[in-house]
């Protein structure tokens, strides 16, 4: 338990303990009826204990987070705007600026079945069931690459996991080192010979100015940071460019397509250094085997697609991203669909300026 968690729990239960008192010698109050203890009684501890019957799998976790949490923090746990990140940040917590997510921070499965059970969705908590809490947390943990997308989370299996950083955690030792230090009497005069100024809090700067351009860039580089892509030489296989339909498109579509693409480039990479991030790279799409860049984690669906012959063409990427899980069902790809087939041809012609 960490620090600050048990500081919390100590002060709570302080208060806890003095409520009483000033009831009894103010005439304010009543004792809490059973019921209304039982309503707040719903702790979950990182044993699972407290945990109610009940599971979900990954691809029911998926629906849900889309129609409940995608708003807020990104179709892929990515964050939007000022609302926190879920997802990645893996390795970052001794860098200057760390990502704090459920994959790289939070220390018990129970703190987020807990949360997402006690606080959210925003606006209507407790409003789910415990099989929705069991699917959303189960793909919160596929989002974080903790589990595989057939993976079941139940209060049978929930006591076998373990999140990454839970042996950053420590039991708050404040009690014994600095309680004693803080209740001595307080020096009022002549304390120090001097006084001078050796470290300055860092900027947090949790309100972007621009959340669809500064914020969604930076939150892209940290995915792909995180997600240890190699280059884009590397991550490409080599393919048959399509010269002749990349020749046919006209500057203005292309700029069209550039335009659109802007809606990509938070998941998808192109150009000179792009790495895997959210998404795989795109560099070289048109002519590839589906499912097939190196160093990215597809879902099952789409390099069975591969297996099958499935090559990326103009028409083929303009049919999928009008419709990508009607498309092709199960695949991981969250993105609603483009419908409109001019801007799908627009932003397939700015595709093929990098298949050269």
């Amino acid at each position: 338990m960490s620090r600050f968690l048990k500081s919390g729990l100590l002060c709570a239960g302080a208060a806890l303990v003095a409520l009483p008192a000033i009831a009894q010698s103010s005439g304010l109050g009543r004792a809490a009826l059973p019921e209304e203890v039982a309503a707040w009684d719903i702790d979950i501890r990182p044993d699972g204990a407290g945990l109610p019957d009940g599971s979900g799998d990954v691809w029911t976790g998926e629906e849900l987070y889309e129609a409940q949490c995608a708003h807020c923090h990104g179709t892929f746990g990515e964050g939007m705007g000022s609302w926190p990140m879920l997802a990645g940040g893996q390795g970052s917590l001794t860098h200057e600026h760390p990502q704090k997510t459920i994959g790289s921070y939070w220390p018990y499965l129970s703190t987020v079945w807990d949360y997402v059970n006690r606080a959210m969705p925003y606006g209507a908590a407790q409003s789910l069931t415990p099989d929705e809490v069991y699917a959303i947390t189960a793909y919160l943990m596929y989002l974080n690459d903790l589990v595989d997308d057939d993976f079941e989370l139940s209060r049978d299996n929930f006591g076998d996991i373990r999140l990454p950083n839970e042996d950053g955690f420590y039991l708050d030792d404040r009690v014994a080192l600095e309680w004693p230090v803080f209740t001595q009497a307080p020096c009022m005069s002549d304390c120090k010979p001097d006084v001078q100024v050796t470290m300055r809090a860092a900027v947090l700067d949790v309100t972007p100015d621009d959340p669809t351009a500064d914020a969604r860039r930076a939150q892209a580089r940290a995915m792909a940071a995180a997600s240890g892509g190699g280059d884009a030489a590397a991550s490409t296989p080599e393919v048959e460019p399509d010269e002749e339909a990349s020749a046919a498109h006209s500057p203005e579509l292309i700029a069209q397509g550039e335009s659109l693409y802007r809606a990509c480039r938070s998941c998808h990479q192109v150009g000179d250094g792009a790495r895997n991030s959210v998404g795989p790279v795109l560099n070289g799409i048109l002519g590839r085997v589906a499912g097939r860049v190196e160093g990215f984690r597809y879902s099952p669906a789409l390099t069975g697609a591969g297996d099958a012959g499935l090559i990326w063409t103009e028409d083929t990427v303009s049919d999928f991203i009008a419709d990508p899980r009607g498309y092709l069902p199960r695949n991981r790809m969250s993105y609603a669909g483009l419908r409109d087939a001019d801007e799908r041809r627009a932003l397939v012609a700015y595709l093929s300026t990098y298949s050269e």
